[in-house]
């Protein structure tokens, strides 16, 4: 049999490997836009869903295939829920050090926050279109609760992960073996829902 193409609307590699693995069960080839010359659409959305959206019709539109989407971001409750869906682009700066800055600013805005005070959850949203014009999109969420760390401590995963402290696990998502991780984050928990509700979609 062969496998279903699905395009991965976006080009984050990080990603990629980890949708990768979760998907490896079904009969899916995951393949990036990257791969495909589709480039980045503006998410202009007010909220994780209506960007993952954006993204996914983008996707479809620009190759015709079904497209799975996600939409993600760490939410700090003391700066407000920021930077929420602008986790990406929170230094204002994309490319190779976006992470790297985005964690230094994270840094910096929490300074003068004590520990107990540094809490935060990771939200994402998936979502599969099974065409540009999908009228019923399956969309399935995800939360994982942490706090943020003074300093960065492990070298797996990408984004905030290395300042992202697991409490039940006693290290930062950075740190976590790749099965674990998958098992407990935020895109983890939102693409087993989607999972589940793949069967309901022909």
């Amino acid at each position: 049999m062969s496998l279903q193409k699905i395009i991965l609307a976006s080009g984050n590699p990080g990603k990629l490997t980890e949708l990768r693995a979760m998907l490896r069960e079904k009969k899916v080839d995951l393949i990036s836009q990257s791969d495909l010359e589709v480039g980045e659409v503006e998410e202009t959305g007010l909220n994780f869903a209506e960007n993952a959206l954006i993204k996914a019709r983008h996707a479809c539109k620009e190759t015709g295939l079904p497209a799975i989407a996600d939409d993600s971001g760490i939410e700090v409750d003391a700066l407000g829920g920021k930077p929420g869906i602008y986790s990406a682009r929170y230094a204002g700066v994309s490319g190779a050090t976006a992470d790297a800055e985005n964690n230094v600013r994270l840094l910096q805005d929490l300074k003068e926050v004590p520990e107990q005070d540094r809490t935060a959850r990771f939200q994402c949203v998936i979502v599969y279109l099974l065409h540009e014009r999908d009228s019923m999109p399956l969309i399935c969420q995800g939360s994982w609760e942490g706090r943020i760390l003074f300093t960065e401590r492990g070298r797996n995963g990408f984004g905030y992960d290395p300042l992202f402290y697991v409490p039940t696990h006693g290290c930062t998502s950075a740190q976590l073996d790749s099965k674990v991780k998958n098992s407990l984050s935020h895109r983890g928990q939102a693409l087993r829902k989607l999972l589940e509700c793949w069967n309901l979609r022909p």
